[in-house]
């Protein structure tokens, strides 16, 4: 008899304290993360040349997934840094990215290999031509008015 009691009380309880949060999150006194919300990501200082660039790092699957998503503006030279546990082709695209972007893609040796403009809120993949671990998302237009092209190095990597 206990055993029927016993959960039928468990089950209750379980579903007055799911209803509760439920109230709680309705009326605001829970907030849930929304697609909107940024987290807010370890910054490192980079150069390309004589250019600073504050880059947020992004680099594990849930960062690098999310990216520069819903953002509505970078600040000037402000960027994003994608680490990837090994080299491999990289492919972006920027579904629910707001700013158009450039991005470079960058070797070990802080190389870039590839850069490519991409545009606002389309499936398109842009992908690295080689293997790489890295990838830094700028402004679209970044690299080119600075004169940062293939072949020039990022620094502050390490």
């Amino acid at each position: 008899m206990c055993k029927w009691l016993c959960l039928l009380g468990q089950r209750s309880l379980r579903v007055a304290l799911f209803s509760l949060l439920v109230a709680l999150t309705t009326i605001g006194a829970l907030p849930l993360a929304s697609a909107q919300t940024v987290i807010p990501l370890p910054v490192k200082q980079l150069s390309a040349g004589m250019h600073a660039i504050r880059a947020e790092v992004a680099s594990n699957y849930e960062t690098r997934a999310r990216g520069l998503m819903y953002r509505k503006e970078l600040a000037p030279n402000a960027g994003m840094l994608f680490v990837f546990p090994q080299p491999a082709v990289q492919c972006f695209w920027m579904r629910n990215t707001l700013i158009p972007l450039s991005i470079a893609f960058i070797a070990d040796d802080g190389m870039i290999i590839d850069i490519v403009d991409m545009t606002p809120m389309t499936e398109n993949s842009h992908c690295s031509s080689s293997p790489v671990r890295l990838a830094l998302e700028m402004e679209q237009g970044w690299f080119d008015k600075r004169g940062v092209t293939i072949g020039k190095k990022i620094g502050g990597l390490q």
